[in-house]
């Protein structure tokens, strides 16, 4: 079935999946099922009524132009900077202004509650801003020390 569709881009730059009958689905938007431990498995085709319209097993076991259709859509819509480095906090209760460095430069971000830092699998950290922005720290022992001791005030 997945060799049968076919993916383009309307004049807006949104999505269109053409499905094996030949029906158009305009702009639909691809989603990640596992965006953090499994980020190229389990992908989703959502109609813009928000139904699913087709599953995707894999990524990789996609032609190379459908592909990249969907890394191109699934890049923008993942966005997530890696923080690097934690050179200070507001203070040591919530909410407390951040100030980072991450993958993609400097920024400062509102931490809401203690609650939004999650913990995930392997020492990984996935922080929530107050915007809704999210930043991964993949692995807490390999940030420097003094980021360490800030973070761990909030842990």
């Amino acid at each position: 079935m997945i060799e049968q569709l076919q993916l383009e881009r309307d004049a807006f730059g949104r999505l269109v999946l053409i499905d094996a009958e030949g029906v158009r689905h305009a702009g639909v938007v691809p989603v990640r099922a596992f965006p953090l431990t499994a980020p190229d498995d389990g992908i989703s085709l959502v109609g813009s009524d928000g139904r699913e319209i087709v599953w995707i097993d894999r990524l990789d076991a996609l032609p190379a132009a459908l592909r990249r259709l969907l890394d191109e859509d699934l890049a923008a819509r993942d966005f997530a900077p890696t923080l690097l480095k934690l050179h200070k906090v507001s203070s040591f209760g919530v909410p407390s202004t951040w100030q980072v460095s991450t993958d993609r430069g400097e920024s400062s971000f509102v931490l809401k509650a203690e609650e939004d830092i999650r913990r995930l699998e392997g020492g990984a950290l996935l922080i929530a801003s107050a915007h809704g922005v999210q930043f991964r720290i993949p692995d807490v022992k390999a940030l420097d020390r003094p980021s360490r001791k800030l973070l761990e005030r909030f842990l």
